[in-house]
């Protein structure tokens, strides 16, 4: 393979948290400064490289690095409009989520651990998000959950670990899952390289049924991250995690790269078209659409604040496996762009909790009586995200969910309609009793806990809340600018779908 600049882009935009993690590990716990100057560093690093890449496929090319690992098996980054989608979403947060984190864990032991799996984190999502097939992505996959594993067991509390061993027997199982499938179509069809329309349908006559079962492998594999029912069970547990790990798991990492796993699989391995002969597009939909409902419903008993955003995740990440199911432009298009919306709303809804229980020690969503006017920034961030869940327009949500719900009768599919609608009333149900408490019950004489920080601290919990609530709020109502996630995969959308 000959190296040029392009092809040398996406093993950097990898690289760069890869090293930060690597030096953040050196440099041990007492290096305070240096880790911080490392972990913004970084961060701002991979975003200009972004913004470079950006460049390179808006002129055209997309930048693709090989490295043959055996003679038929090849380790491919590349960036095509998809995976630039991905990894900016992931590099913008990443930022944000960064600062944030440096707040919340001020003065707690173990920094240097933390923001070394941190950056390895953001690593492995990176390589997912670039991956140019299924072994690199497959590849990535698993570090990325070896590397998630130290952040949700961070506090190691008995809870923590708990929920630890939970997620690796889902993770890992599924992993197996994913790799049996995968040798299985390599056996098939050789070691392809992902193609818009996929490359699978010459396969059709003599292993129709092989391909069928496969399919249902690779969703199963990805689908653990993705918290698709009945794989999700792990998700709630793990949000016995330090808040800015969940907001890394709901709105950056996990549960998106299944996400982005699913739309790979339908778009580049099977292609739409192929996928809809074999039947694949309608069990994608139908357990999408179970998810969406049922994840809902059980948002609804849960009291604790997290684990209620932790089930409001279930459900909303399957809007973008139901979009990309349901096929056509304008659903695809509202499934693709979730995957921006999504990470948008749901991060600003854990920045929100985790400062209410930083702050104020609430946990619970009985104890958040009066917050809104105790600390109206972070309550009106939380207030948006919720708002834009629920799908209340201009926020982003509503973009999302009137994309899905038009392109489901564009292609006949009307049924979906009923599934958003129910949603909807659902996330209305399970948010806005939230909301109601937050800024018109009364204020409490006290407040259950939390410690005290530093007014340089308090900033840097609540700024990234508000930025990412701006995000979101900017994203519905500028969905005609030329840089709007929605204008950006339209932009995407018509590869797939001419």
């Amino acid at each position: 393979m000959t190296t040029t600049f392009d092809s040398l882009l996406p093993l950097a935009v990898m690289s760069v948290s890869l090293l930060a993690g690597v030096l953040i590990f050196l440099a041990g716990e007492k290096r305070q400064v240096l880790r911080i100057t490392l972990n913004i560093g970084a961060a701002v690093v991979k975003l200009a490289l972004i913004g470079v890449i950006a460049m390179v496929v808006l002129d055209g090319r997309e930048p693709e690095f090989r490295l043959a690992l055996l003679p038929t098996l090849e380790l491919v980054l590349r960036t095509d409009a998809l995976s630039l989608l991905f990894s900016t979403l992931s590099a913008v947060l990443w930022l944000v989520t960064t600062i944030y984190a440096i707040a919340y864990l001020e003065n707690s032991p173990n920094r240097a651990r933390f923001f070394g799996f941190f950056s390895i984190c953001v690593a492995a999502t990176m390589g997912v998000a670039s991956a140019g097939n299924l072994f690199t992505f497959f590849l990535f996959y698993e570090l990325l959950t070896l590397a998630t594993w130290p952040l949700v067991v961070h506090s190691g509390t008995t809870a923590a670990f708990q929920g630890g061993r939970t997620y690796l027997r889902y993770t890992l199982g599924g992993s197996a899952v994913f790799l049996f499938g995968i040798i299985w179509l390599y056996g098939l069809s050789g070691i392809q390289d992902f193609t818009v329309g996929g490359y699978l349908a010459d396969l059709d006559t003599a292993h129709r049924g092989e391909l069928q079962v496969i399919f249902v492998l690779l969703m199963v594999g990805m689908g653990v991250k993705a918290a698709l029912v009945p794989l999700h069970s792990w998700l709630p547990k793990a949000m016995v995690a330090p808040a800015p790990v969940s907001a890394l798991l709901h709105a950056v990492a996990v549960v998106k790269a299944g996400a982005f796993g699913l739309v790979r699989l339908v778009e580049d391995v099977y292609g739409p078209s192929f996928a809809h002969e074999l039947g694949m597009d309608t069990v994608l939909a139908v357990v999408a659409a179970v998810t969406i409902v049922y994840g809902s419903v059980l948002a609804l008993y849960q009291t604790d604040l997290k684990k209620r955003l932790a089930f409001s995740t279930v459900s909303q990440v399957s809007y973008i496996a139901l979009g990309v199911a349901v096929g056509g432009a304008i659903a695809t298009t509202g499934g693709m762009v979730h995957l921006v919306h999504q990470g948008l709303m749901k991060i600003t809804l854990f920045f929100g909790a985790g400062i209410f229980a930083a702050l104020l020690g609430v946990t619970r969503i009985d104890q958040l009586d009066g917050v809104g006017r105790r600390l109206p920034w972070s309550s009106g961030a939380f207030t948006v995200g919720a708002l834009g869940m629920i799908g209340l327009p201009p926020i982003a949500g509503f973009v999302s969910k009137w994309h899905i719900g038009l392109g489901s009768v564009e292609t006949g599919q009307t049924w979906v309609v009923g599934v958003l609608v129910t949603s909807t009333l659902l996330n209305a149900a399970y948010f806005l009793p939230i909301l109601k408490r937050m800024w018109l019950h009364p204020v409490p004489e006290s407040w259950p806990g939390g410690h005290a920080v530093s007014r340089a601290e308090v900033i840097g919990l609540v700024a990234p809340a508000v930025f990412t609530a701006a995000l979101a709020l900017a994203a519905g109502l500028l969905t005609g600018f030329t840089l709007s996630p929605l204008t950006w995969v339209i932009d995407v959308v018509e590869v797939y779908v001419p």
